[in-house]
């Protein structure tokens, strides 16, 4: 018994590695929007087995990252405007909903990751000095995990995993234009602070309506810019 729990953590840790491998590169542009991805070519890439492959192209497929089609197998989402909007919509919904949710169930403790995950984005380095277009991997991450702090107040951990999700998705966009938030009459940092701030005055409804701002104003944003150019490839 001793040994198959022993084995089953191992393949549980493996699986994680071998998960948080192929969503970094997935994010990092070494597979693109609509590229095959072949159990073989995964599993000899990331020595892992069949199953740990299955396994994290599945954990992947939840999160809106691949597809998984009949008769196609598993491939990086594909990206374009119609699908963009189709998510902002429910992206506006949900985590909306969540955020109002974890402005009134969260605690102390929320309140604190909130602010500190905050402090941690504006003290990252936004664009890379060797290319001055490219948002810095560390600041896209701590981007992240402000929004996740906003949302992880909410008691309803279901609601949360769904919103996260919408979220993972939306990424792929973000990472695939021209980075966002040095646009002229757009204050990001002032976007960011502002959700923070009402979040932490337990404004919901201010918090919300300004969450919902920054997600529709970001997502024009990507419209007007080369996000267009890939999705006349991918429609």
């Amino acid at each position: 018994m001793v040994v198959t729990m022993a084995t089953a953590k191992a393949k549980q840790t493996r699986g994680d590695l071998v998960y948080a491998q192929l969503r970094g590169e997935i994010f990092g542009g070494r597979y693109l929007p609509g590229d095959r991805l072949k159990f073989g070519t995964l599993a000899e890439e990331c020595d892992a087995s069949m199953s740990v492959i299955r396994e994290a192209l599945t954990r992947l497929s939840l999160e809106g990252l691949v597809t998984n089609e009949p008769n196609v197998g598993y491939a990086v989402t594909e990206i374009s405007v119609p699908r963009l909007r189709e998510l902002t919509d429910a992206r506006l919904e949900l985590e909306g909903l969540v955020f109002g949710r974890a402005i009134g169930d969260g605690d102390l403790a929320w309140e604190s990751s909130v602010v500190a995950a905050h402090h941690r984005m504006v003290g990252t380095p936004y664009l890379t000095d060797d290319d001055p277009v490219r948002v810095t991997d560390e600041w896209a991450l701590a981007h992240a995990a402000f929004h996740r702090a906003l949302l992880d107040g909410c008691a309803n951990k279901k609601l949360l995993q769904l919103a996260n999700g919408l979220r993972d998705e939306a990424e792929l966009y973000r990472r695939w234009s021209q980075p966002l938030g040095r646009e002229k009459n757009r204050d990001l940092d002032g976007e960011h602070r502002r959700m923070m701030e009402l979040a932490l005055a337990r404004d919901a409804d201010g918090a919300v309506t300004a969450l919902r701002d920054h997600i529709a104003h970001t997502t024009e944003l990507l419209v007007e810019s080369d996000i267009a150019v890939h999705s006349a490839v991918t429609m």
